[in-house]
C-alpha cells in the first residue's frame, strides 16, 4: 500500500484511466467484430465508418498508438472495398 499522499493519489488515477482503457478497448473490439461480420453486406458501410470512429478516438485519447489506428483502419477500408468490388 501506498505510504505517501501522491502515491495513494497515482494509485486512484491509474485504475480509473485502467477503467477507461478497458471500456474503449473493448468497443473496439465490438465494432471489428460487427465490421467482420457485416462484410460483404449492405451494412458494411455504415460498420466501416462506426468502427473507424471508434479507432480514432481510442487514439486521440492515448489509449492505442496513432500508427496502430491508423493501419487498422486502412486495413478495414482495404477489406471491405474488396468484399465490394467482389459482389
Amino acid at each position: 500500500m501506498p505510504h505517501h499522499a501522491s502515491a495513494k493519489k497515482r494509485m486512484k488515477t491509474n485504475e480509473r484511466d485502467r477503467a477507461r482503457n478497458k471500456a474503449v478497448k473493448s468497443d473496439i473490439r465490438r465494432q471489428t467484430q460487427n465490421l467482420k461480420g457485416a462484410l460483404g453486406s449492405e451494412d458494411a458501410e455504415k460498420a466501416l465508418v462506426t468502427a473507424q470512429s471508434s479507432l480514432a478516438k481510442a487514439a486521440k485519447k492515448g489509449v492505442i498508438p496513432k500508427g496502430r489506428a491508423a493501419r487498422k483502419i486502412s486495413r478495414m477500408a482495404k477489406a471491405v472495398n474488396r468484399a465490394a468490388s467482389k459482389k
